[in-house]
């Protein structure tokens, strides 16, 4: 791999006796989008705000492109920022907004207004060059604030939980807009979320994050397929967890709900199950299944979430009560050590 663009080089924070930040250890290609991931309180914000510069480390080092930049004030990092509560200024139009940060530099009239109506083009906003944010929707005001973010060219954009302020479909629609100009410009880009379907649609790499620490770095196809830790697994979408299955006792298994496989009662050599309760969920229905005393493990104290598309649904006649069969897919089974505990 070549050298890292944006390197974080055994980051520690402290304040008083709390350690929000151990170790961090992260590097960062040119034009990568990442994705700093993990529950409240697990020190994603706090390590956004040290690259940024708004916060110093107790100790380690942020490089840019090979320069260390851990000791250069804010103003100095040649960064663009976007917050979740876009702090535009309100008396001032989205045009004069994304101009505000070209004031004061060497840039002409003309050239002031050539970037801006660039940037408010790209984000597919310029039309509304003359609109203050009260007049402005949420999404349009988060357009706005990014515009502002890239206006002067910055050598990496930091992002922090942009969207969570947004309702649902907007949200989506922004996620898509963001990742075709971050692609386009070719921007290296660090987020923060907490939002697992955030970083799965949107991120190269995903950094997750717990109690401080870095526990997992990898793309969202790895760190969703083959999770490191319990916590992991938990976090990143649904999960079974059977302890002691089968052949393995010694290990916690768990498999995603998508991949448990059920046909009608009586497959051979299958767990029966009892249909618990049954959820529509548009393409597909998730279901809560019980295993019977009489199955080939006795699971009957675990409940098994399953995934199955509408069309399976409907062909097995899935209802409460309703008795199945069900087979673990060994490929897709993921297997932990046994003293590992979820959300420990």
């Amino acid at each position: 791999m070549t050298e890292a663009y944006l390197s974080i080089q055994g980051v520690n924070k402290s304040f008083g006796s709390f350690s929000a930040l151990k170790e961090i250890d992260i590097d960062i290609q040119k034009n990568e989008f990442i994705c700093l991931l993990g529950p409240s309180g697990c020190g994603k914000t706090t390590l956004l705000r040290i690259i940024a510069g708004l916060e110093k480390p107790s100790h380690g080092r942020i490089l840019v492109g090979g320069k260390d930049i851990t000791a250069l004030p804010p103003a100095k990092r040649n960064f663009g920022m976007v917050f979740q509560s876009y702090a535009l200024f309100p008396n001032l139009t989205a045009y004069q907004n994304v101009a505000y940060g070209l004031q004061g530099k060497k840039f002409s009239k003309k050239d002031i207004d050539d970037k801006v109506r660039e940037v408010l083009s790209l984000v597919d906003l310029l039309h509304l060059h003359d609109r203050y944010p009260a007049q402005l929707s949420g999404g349009q005001q988060q357009r706005i604030a990014l515009a502002r973010a890239i206006v002067l060219s910055p050598d990496f954009l930091l992002l922090d939980e942009p969207l969570s302020a947004l309702d649902a479909k907007v949200r989506v629609k922004l996620r898509e807009q963001i990742c075709e100009l971050q692609e386009k410009l070719g921007i290296t880009t660090v987020m923060v979320t907490h939002d697992q379907e955030e970083a799965l649609t949107m991120a190269d790499r995903i950094v997750v994050m717990k109690n401080s620490e870095v526990v997992q770095i990898g793309t969202p196809e790895q760190v969703y397929d083959e999770p490191n830790s319990p916590f992991v697994a938990d976090f990143i979408g649904s999960i079974n967890f059977l302890q002691g299955f089968g052949d393995m006792p010694q290990r916690n298994i768990a498999v995603r709900p998508e991949h448990i496989r059920i046909s009608a009662a009586g497959t051979r050599g299958a767990m029966q199950a009892i249909v618990k309760h049954v959820e529509f969920r548009g393409a597909f229905y998730r279901l809560l299944l019980q295993p019977t005393a009489d199955s080939v493990n006795d699971y009957r104290d675990c409940l098994l979430t399953v995934d199955v598309s509408a069309q399976m649904a409907q062909h097995l006649k899935l209802a409460k009560h309703a008795v199945v069969s069900v087979e673990f897919p060994q490929e897709k089974m993921i297997s932990f050590a046994s003293e590992a505990v979820v959300g420990a």
